[in-house]
């Protein structure tokens, strides 16, 4: 059975099955996605379901999902954590700029700090590197603020095995956030690093974009079945089972489907149903 916990960097214990807010602004992350009172009411229906892992970004919106948790959940409560992403400029709807500099990183940080309301980031997780900054730089930059004491963990985005190896040669990386899912094992190798070091891996599109929903493969929708569950529910499940270390944050901006998000964690995938599902990418 899939264990319900992880400890991000050793010591924040979160449930696994987490909230992502990417799906409370508008299309391309820009500007709200409808009634703002509703994203403010989805946030609180999560924490109320047992949620104490949300991830954002500051670039989504941009700010308008940061300052949608504090408005819908400060003062937080015990044991909730949030993790929020720094690093790109958001210029317009899909439109977005890597800004790596040590100054930009710092004055992102303290922004996310402002909107947040707290004087400490349990995860910070660098949205992309900057090629045109070298990495020492960017993560010394996020070194002297987690020195501060205003961040606890460093996370990164979109990494690849080697960079992951040489980022943890200059500070300890508490989890990466990739593309994976059920069909989509490319970060495989990297999934195998978190294991072997115990670092949070955080997939993003754990449901494929929402398009489980709309075309599942055979063994998925079969699997599905025999449940009596949707086969995005079976997805969750199987990332759940599939590795200890693999903490999904699915997003949405339905009540109704946050539910069918969250109930994947009481989902028992057998043996035989593992195989089925582990073959299908």
């Amino acid at each position: 059975m899939a264990t319900s916990t992880f400890h991000i960097g050793g010591d924040l214990p979160v449930r696994r099955l987490g909230f992502g807010t990417g799906g409370l602004v508008g299309e391309g992350y820009w500007g709200p996605r409808g009634d703002l009172a509703e994203a403010r009411a989805l946030l609180c229906a999560a924490v109320e379901r047992g949620v104490t892992l949300i991830d954002t970004a500051d670039n989504y919106g941009p700010d308008l999902a940061e300052e949608l948790i504090a408005e819908a959940l400060y003062p937080y409560p015990e044991g909730l954590v949030v993790a929020t992403k720094g690093g790109v400029v958001r210029t317009g709807p899909d439109q977005w700029h890597v800004a790596g500099r040590p100054e930009q990183l710092r004055a992102m940080c303290e922004a996310s700090l402002r909107r947040l309301r707290v004087d400490s980031i349990g995860l910070y997780q660098l949205h992309r590197f900057d090629p045109d900054v070298p990495m020492a730089e960017q993560l010394g930059a996020l070194a002297e603020l987690r020195a501060e004491g205003k961040i606890r963990h460093i996370g990164l985005d979109t990494v690849t095995v080697e960079e992951l190896e040489l980022a943890l040669r200059t500070v300890p990386v508490a989890s990466v956030q990739n593309a994976y899912n059920i069909l989509d094992r490319s970060s495989e190798a990297l999934l195998a690093v978190c294991e072997a070091r115990g670092i949070a891996f955080l997939p993003y599109y754990p449901l494929g974009r929402g398009s489980f929903s709309r075309e599942s493969p055979a063994g998925l929708a079969a699997v599905a079945a025999a449940h009596g569950a949707g086969p995005g529910q079976i997805a969750l499940a199987w990332l759940l089972h599939h590795s200890p270390v693999l903490c999904p944050t699915p997003g949405t901006g339905s009540l109704t489907h946050l539910a069918e998000n969250l109930d994947a964690a009481t989902v028992h995938l057998s043996p035989r149903e593992l195989e089925l599902l582990d073959v299908l990418a």
